[in-house]
């Protein structure tokens, strides 16, 4: 694994993005900054975080999708990476919130990006982004927000918590091109409030209650409704209120 280290910058994904648009760069190549200006979360969100506290990454990986319509693969590949580094780390009652939110208790500690470009050759390249809150104490305004450090009660070395995400991401990359429905199964099983009765809000601002009932095969979030009747929803389609 090759890592480049920087003091600041706009966004790890688009310098890795650029990077590897010019020259042929080593699978898993991993950029870390200390301060990031410009970080992006789903849907054009912006991604805040306290310089020199957490960890902002974003690793390259190459020859993991054939195509387009195993995106969802790779996402649930890289969530229960991050789920299982933490793990590693004694940071309590994890889970992932659809579709890929790293969350412990009722917090957010982690957000995750995944851009894809296709290659003139058909190949696609991935750039997967990682925000997660590491160090930092303060949250004020941001309520639904916690870190590492707050959890647990201490503070923890950043670069060894790189890395181990880093080698997890590896190493079920591996898993998910030989088996992907062994990582399926544990995503769905450690999804963020699943089975459980929970308030949502779809695109229209309309709200409704629903249980989680599990992913599709192209990673919808299908939610039971109180008729009985299981509905798919995309990202941009429903809003889970909690």
């Amino acid at each position: 694994m090759k890592l480049i280290k920087l003091d600041a910058i706009d966004s790890t994904n688009e310098f890795l993005k650029g990077l590897s648009s010019k020259q042929n760069i080593e699978n898993f190549t991993v950029v870390s900054a200390e301060n990031q200006f410009k970080g992006k979360g789903q849907m054009g969100a912006v991604w805040s975080s306290e310089a020199s506290k957490n960890l902002v990454m974003s690793i390259l990986i190459k020859d993991f999708l054939c195509d387009i319509t195993q995106i969802f693969n790779l996402n649930i590949a890289v969530s229960l990476a991050v789920m299982e580094a933490l793990e590693s780390l004694n940071i309590p009652n994890l889970s992932i919130k659809w579709p890929n939110d790293i969350m412990s208790y009722n917090k957010k500690i982690g957000g995750i990006l995944i851009e894809n470009v296709i290659k003139s050759d058909g190949t696609i390249n991935s750039v997967v982004g990682l925000g997660l809150n590491v160090n930092q104490i303060n949250f004020e305004n941001l309520p639904k927000a916690s870190s590492m450090a707050v959890i647990a009660a201490k503070q923890f070395n950043k670069e060894e918590v790189l890395l181990k995400v880093a080698e997890n991401i590896e190493k079920n990359a591996a898993t998910g091109k030989k088996d992907a429905a062994i990582l399926w199964e544990k995503y769905v099983f450690n999804l963020y409030k699943r089975g459980i009765p929970m308030a949502f809000s779809n695109a229209k601002n309309i709200k409704f209650m629903g249980i989680i009932h599990g992913i599709s095969a192209i990673g919808k979030l299908q939610v039971l409704l109180e008729d009985d009747f299981i509905c798919e929803y995309d990202i941009k389609e429903i809003q889970m209120l909690y």
